[in-house]
């Protein structure tokens, strides 16, 4: 794995090589499959899949292993190493420029590795220029977020043979973030079967890199997508590609992270989509990231400070960080035990004025933020005056960005402000503000946050404004308050308590979402079964 972390050279080679056991568990698939007569490998290293091939007696079973490799220290050594082997083609390229050379005219059986996974600013411009013909050329985007493995996946699947096989060693982040929709589709529009392999424990600890093992396999009759999750590497062997155990491929860009649940849950899952007793959150208002300050331990503030600089009379109310929603209501109340307890919960908003009309100690306090530079990162400094934060307005609610145990849906009662920890919720007029907050506290509501959401470092869930925009809500347009306002202090008292919010989950699918919506308490569990189920694959990466 190939990773940019800073600019030391043997980052900015990317020189992280696959460890010899995961190779030759990646060959040991292909080992005794005739029909492979020819392997590339885009990327090789310092020849560790010829290794494993050679370790495997693959490489006496094929007519040709061709292998690239940029750097040409690597390249001398390992044709020294494999010099015997009249059957092994080392070559000295970058890997985009033989593609170009060749792409037309030469495929390959087998394609496998561990391609680059280097940042687009790492990129030369010639390398940028390729990669972007690559992707645009084969429907897909090209931007600034792509990293070069992307541009080495797709470009490897244009050199496969008819029925040809790739195993890959990629970054996990596929299986869920954004940039990858464009790549999802497209493999699974190439690929008559797709396996994924997982690994509970990094693959790479060196670099706390999660991986994944992508397998894809072209052929006329389409199988489906599959997912094997290991503990280790030393799973591995348990393996089976002739098994089946293939899930149905949707040819659509949704994260893949559903295919850890069965098909019996998607199917489910896809029928409270068309359910007309729910609807998703963003038919109920409009969900923004936070405020960007540019610099959140300059704008953000303790009443200590506060004092120090005379900013009363400009600070707003704020909940700055998930632990400072103390419950599913956030009161006057809250936001001053988080001021009695030192938290930097109050937010400067400068008002938009001549500076010249602003007191001295405000002044003072700007001039503070010149001197220690804080006017020179990237978001203050392209503002026509660095100190005022733009876009500041008070949201109905907030939304948890970053989550662990199960996100926070939490109304707004003192007319606080938040920074990008936290998404703003903004009520369409026809919505009642505390039913909208009790219909998200539910199994099956809580099921959507787990599949729309993305797993991080930590176990962290992490979920954007578009992706809390599909979570789907049970419509609660009937619904009493003397049944609404003992269920809402229910789940506050259990969140505020730290207590099992699985409590407060029972008792609203039984009165909401059995009782008064009549869904069946077995569909209830079966969600509650989804969450637990990618709630806990995500804590144990934590």
């Amino acid at each position: 794995m190939r990773l940019k972390k800073d600019n030391t050279d043997q980052k900015l080679r990317g020189a992280y090589y696959t460890p010899m056991q995961l190779a030759s568990a990646m060959v040991g698939i292909f080992a005794a499959d005739k029909t492979i007569k020819t392997i590339l490998e885009p990327s090789c290293g310092d020849g560790v899949f010829i290794d494993a091939a050679i370790e495997a007696d693959l490489i006496n079973n094929i007519d040709l292993f061709r292998a690239i490799e940029i750097e040409t220290s690597e390249v001398d050594l390992l044709k020294n190493r494999f010099a015997k082997y009249k059957n092994i083609d080392i070559q000295c390229k970058d890997f985009f420029d033989f593609y170009n050379e060749s792409y037309k005219t030469t495929k390959y059986d087998l394609i496998l590795g561990n391609p680059p996974y280097i940042r687009y600013q790492y990129l030369t411009e010639s390398q940028r220029e390729i990669q972007s013909k690559i992707l645009i050329t084969h429907g897909m985007k090209s931007n600034k977020l792509i990293n070069a493995w992307v541009g080495f996946l797709v470009a490897c699947v244009q050199m496969l043979s008819e029925n040809g096989k790739i195993a890959f060693v990629i970054p996990a982040e596929i299986l869920q973030v954004a940039y990858a929709e464009d790549l999802r589709l497209y493999l699974s529009n190439h690929f008559s079967k797709i396996t994924l392999i997982t690994f509970e424990k990094l693959v790479f600890p060196d670099i706390e890199q999660e991986v994944l093992v992508f397998v894809g396999e072209k052929g006329n009759e389409e199988k489906g997508i599959r997912i094997f999750e290991m503990s280790d590497l030393d799973d591995f062997s348990a393996i089976d590609l002739a098994a089946n155990g293939y899930q149905k491929m949707q040819h659509v860009k949704e994260k893949w992270t559903k295919y850890f649940t069965t098909s019996q849950e998607i199917e489910l899952i896809q029928k409270i989509k068309k359910d007309s007793r729910f609807q998703k959150f963003s038919d109920c208002g409009i969900i923004n990231v936070g405020i960007t300050t540019g610099n959140n331990d300059y704008f953000s503030i303790d009443s200590k400070k506060a004092k120090e600089y005379d900013l009363s009379p400009v600070l707003l109310p704020l909940i700055g960080r998930s632990a400072h929603a103390h419950g599913i209501y956030f009161t006057k109340e809250d936001w001053m035990k988080n001021v009695g307890n030192g938290k930097k919960a109050q937010l400067i908003n400068f008002p938009d004025m001549p500076y010249e009309n602003y007191s001295d100690k405000h002044k003072e306090y700007i001039q503070k933020g010149e001197q220690e530079g804080q006017n020179k990162g990237y978001k203050c400094s392209i503002r026509d005056r660095w100190y005022i934060v733009p876009s500041v307005w008070v949201p109905d609610a907030f939304f948890l960005r970053r989550n662990n145990l199960y996100p926070k849906f939490v109304l707004n009662q003192c007319e606080a402000v938040s920074t990008d920890t936290m998404h703003r919720v903004k009520f369409n007029d026809s919505v009642d503000p505390e039913t909208l907050l009790l219909s998200y506290y539910n199994s099956i509501s809580f099921a959507f946050t787990e599949i729309c959401g993305r797993s991080y470092g930590g176990g962290v869930l992490e979920i954007l404004p578009g992706e809390v925009g599909n979570i789907m809500l049970p419509k609660l347009d009937k619904i009493d308050d003397e049944k609404k306002y003992p269920l809402l202090q229910k789940i506050d008292s259990t969140v505020r308590n730290n207590e099992d919010i699985e409590i407060a989950l029972d008792i609203v699918d039984e009165e909401i979402l059995v009782k008064q919506l009549g869904i069946e308490l077995s569909v209830c569990k079966q969600f509650r079964a989804i969450w637990k189920k990618l709630q806990k694959r995500r804590l144990g990466r934590g």
